[in-house]
């Protein structure tokens, strides 16, 4: 029999912790008045209301405004719009009412918070992506307001016990897609920490478990090394005169299975699965010295590993994150973290953003804040395409690793990794971008692809004749770069093709003609395009001209064979050579010489079943079963015409074999005997390497026709240890 609950007395906890909570992070008596006010009302909002576990729906507003000002850290107008943010969603009271009784603030705030409740009520799960986008257009206005929903975000994703397993699932997972990344871009560890932790047990609660169990085990395992190894610390550093605390950090669970993964390794490899946090209690002018004090003073009993050290304390992540990071060889042989930082830089990175304002309700003073929605805002303004596409953008720019580079001025930026010299461009200004002709890095001239290492120093070069290209969007990865450069091709696109019609309509007027549909889709066929916009972006941008549209009208002026003879008949000399030339190719019915050229993706060879292409540069000649055959003859009939190899006296060709297998003894002796003596092929060339038991070869040989080739593969294939043959496709062969 469950014990009964007294739920008048758990609200009443509650509610009298919240008031504790607001006193001792400084609350004046006006600020516990404010919180009492709504209090009040969202409890007159909710009267009557249950949750699924069977408690008054006012725990829920209670828990969220707990988790806003303990673990978030936000001042009392937050806390105040926590407790009121379902009011306006599920009461009577209207946000014209919150503004009479609060203010304008704090009205806003639960406004934006119904508002978002409504994007996320949605069930289906392909929603997300355009979750995200609103989402980060909500932030854009008021961060506050994301910050709360985060905290009622996570009690939802506490309490989720009580909910069906498809609603679990689909609020596990957009907590994974959506606020863990916004979470850890904000600063928030702790919260993001969690929102992973919950969201594996509820999306693979197996895996979950049976890692949740492991660690546990560890934990005991190693309780008693990890202790006297913190008290080690807390032995050298005291000795030294320093003021601190010494705690323990767990590895998150969702944590340590990514690393498995990404590592391929196993959970007892995880040799980071905890860490000692050292937080020093120093003043701000000393905070830094004494970190790397305190650095030096451990460092010089435990030997550092140097490829572990992060420095986050002389450059700061972008969303303000101090600390130094520094992994050390403890007794008995294992790896293990320190982490060393001050109070000050402890709290803001358990807080995140948050702990600039605290009590602070004017969101004033915080420049990385500001940046960071100044960057919102761009990605926001410059989206094109789907909100999928926006997303998948912004999430690989919340969590790249960050690089900070600097100009010839000394300012710094920060970027996420992998980021370009063009990318730094933007970074500095949109018009810098779009004007940028090259680059120096540490005064050397690098191509605008050159990926930015920490500590560089880049100048951009502009030019005010540049302009951006379509490269450049494979140089780019940052969303403000992408989408700037998007824009304007997009706008240079829709000019030519408005440069490229009025063009058209011109020449085909002097043709005594017009631009319809029925000479537009044979203007498509002729010079095999897809759409009408790409004609008109091709004679737009000067890729076609009047020549290849003089072409274009010869032959709709004349017979499809007459006008194919007119275009592609040979010069004297030429011709001679096309009927003295064993391998030459004729065309059509009445099997014509024309000039033409093999097409290099098939290279086709006497013998080979034939077909000519008609394209903009001459008559192409592909194989049959061409990769390309298909899409040509389906899409483009008109453009495809009869050839087939002329008669004469042959005079074979060059092929490449390659073959491939286990190697063996006498493996060579065996082709080149097949080859020269049983077939009686020559042999221009042979190589093989080999390694490690196994051989690939490559034969060049000179044979008759077609079907000697063929006899060669499957004769070579016979060969014991040889498992694979095929030909090779080159140039001129």
């Amino acid at each position: 029999m469950e014990p009964i609950v007294d739920f008048e007395k758990l609200v009443r906890n509650k509610y009298r912790m919240l008031i504790r909570a607001v006193e001792s992070r400084g609350g004046d008596k006006e600020d516990v008045v404010l919180i009492r006010k709504a209090y009040k009302v969202a409890a007159d909002a909710h009267k009557d209301v249950r949750r699924k576990s069977g408690e008054p729906y006012i725990t829920h507003p209670l828990d969220v405004a707990l988790i806003v000002t303990r673990d978030i850290g936000l001042g009392p107008q937050s806390i105040a719009a926590a407790l009121l943010h379902d009011v306006v969603e599920d009461s009577a009271y209207t946000t014209e009412q919150l503004d009479h009784l609060f203010g304008p603030s704090i009205a806003y705030m639960v406004a934006g918070l119904t508002k978002i409740q409504g994007i996320f009520d949605h069930q289906s799960t392909s929603m997300q992506a355009e979750n995200f986008r609103k989402l980060l257009l909500s932030i854009s206005d008021d961060v506050r307001v994301i910050l709360i929903k985060m905290a009622d975000r996570l009690h939802n994703m506490r309490t989720l016990d009580g909910m069906p397993y498809h609603k679990q699932l689909k609020i596990a997972s957009e907590t994974l897609y959506i606020f863990a990344p916004l979470a850890h871009r904000m600063g928030l560890y702790h919260i993001k920490s969690e929102f992973e932790d919950l969201g594996l047990k509820y999306t693979e609660p197996e895996v979950y478990a049976e890692l949740a169990e492991k660690l546990t085990t560890a934990e005991e395992d190693d309780a008693i090394y990890l202790e006297r190894f913190g008290q080690n610390i807390e032995s050298l550093l005291d000795n030294e005169g320093l003021s601190f605390n010494v705690k323990r950090r767990n590895k998150g669970i969702f944590s340590i299975r990514r690393k498995m993964l990404n590592q391929n390794i196993s959970f007892e490899e995880v040799y980071d699965k905890y860490a000692i946090r050292v937080i020093l209690d120093s003043s701000p002018k000393r905070e830094k010295s004494d970190i790397w004090r305190a650095y030096s003073i451990i460092t010089g009993v435990f030997r550092p590993n140097p490829r572990r050290l992060r420095d986050w304390i002389t450059s700061p992540k972008a969303n303000g994150y101090e600390s130094l990071h520094i992994t050390v060889m403890g007794p008995e042989g294992h790896w293990i973290e320190v982490q060393i930082r001050s109070k000050r830089m402890n709290e803001e990175a358990e807080k995140g953003y948050a702990a600039h304002w605290r009590y602070k309700e004017d969101n004033s003073g915080n420049t990385a804040l500001d940046d960071w929605v100044t960057k919102i805002r761009e990605a926001i303004e410059n989206q094109s395409g789907s909100a999928i596409e926006f997303v998948d953008q912004f999430k690989l720019q919340l969590f790249n690793e960050e690089i900070f580079a600097f100009t010839p001025q000394g300012k710094m930026l920060t970027l996420p990794k992998h980021a370009t010299a063009l990318d730094f461009a933007y970074e500095i200004h949109t018009d810098i971008g779009m004007s940028t002709l090259g680059a120096k890095v540490n005064g050397k001239l690098v191509p605008l692809s050159y990926e930015i290492q920490s500590g560089d120093q880049v100048q951009v070069l502009t030019s005010d004749n540049q302009t951006p290209r379509l490269e450049w969007m494979n140089w780019v990865v940052t969303p403000k770069a992408k989408g700037s450069i998007r824009h304007f091709l997009r706008e240079e696109q829709r000019a030519a093709q408005d440069r490229g019609k009025r063009l058209l309509t011109r020449m085909l007027h002097r043709a005594k003609s017009e631009l319809n549909q029925s000479m537009t889709q044979k203007m498509l066929n002729y010079f095999a395009l897809k759409n009408p916009r790409e004609l008109f972006e091709r004679f737009g941008s000067g890729q076609l001209s009047a020549t290849h549209f003089r072409s274009f009208v010869e032959e709709e002026s004349g017979g499809f064979y007459q006008n194919l003879r007119k275009r592609f008949k040979p010069k004297p000399t030429a011709l001679k050579a096309l009927n003295d030339a064993a391998s030459r190719i004729v065309f059509g019915p009445d099997q014509v010489v024309l000039e033409h050229h093999l097409a290099e993706c098939c290279h086709p060879i006497q013998g080979d079943a034939i077909f000519g292409f008609i394209d903009g540069s001459g008559i192409q000649v592909h194989r049959t079963d061409c990769r390309h055959a298909v899409n040509l003859q389906g899409r483009f009939a008109e453009k495809v015409i009869v050839a087939r190899w002329a008669s004469g006296d042959n005079q074979g060709f060059n092929a490449l074999l390659r073959f491939s297998g286990m190697d063996s003894p006498g493996l060579i002796l065996q082709v080149t005997s097949l080859v020269s003596s049983v077939l009686n092929i020559n042999i221009r060339a042979l190589h093989i390497d080999g390694a490690e038991g196994v051989f690939t070869g490559i034969i060049s040989v000179h044979v008759n026709d077609r079907s000697q080739l063929t006899d060669l593969a499957q004769k070579l294939k016979a060969i014991k240890g040889i498992d694979r043959v095929e030909r090779e496709f080159s140039k001129g062969n």
